[in-house]
């Protein structure tokens, strides 16, 4: 019974499908990796402009704010200027 099931394997659709499905997941192994690598890149840069004396919150800010839409962007100001007002936080 235990032969049955290897030749169904050897098959070469069973073969073509593992072959398929073993080069998909090294792909995504070797994307993870890269991300990573990337990350850490990210988090060198940000160590760096520390250390020359910038604010890593405030850049992280300005790095999320320049992926938005200007529009977008400017929504988001005015919601925030809204909020802050209501509050009492900006002069008047």
């Amino acid at each position: 019974m235990a032969t049955a099931a290897a030749e169904k394997d050897d098959q070469p659709a069973a073969r073509f499908g593992k072959d398929q499905l073993k080069a998909i997941v090294e792909r995504v192994e070797r994307l993870e990796e890269e991300k990573k690598a990337i990350a850490d890149d990210i988090r060198d840069v940000y160590a760096e402009a520390k250390a020359n004396g910038f604010d890593v919150k405030t850049l992280r800010v300005v790095v999320r704010m320049r992926k938005q839409d200007v529009n977008e962007r400017q929504e988001q100001q005015a919601i925030l200027e809204t909020y802050l007002n209501a509050l009492g936080m900006l002069a008047a």
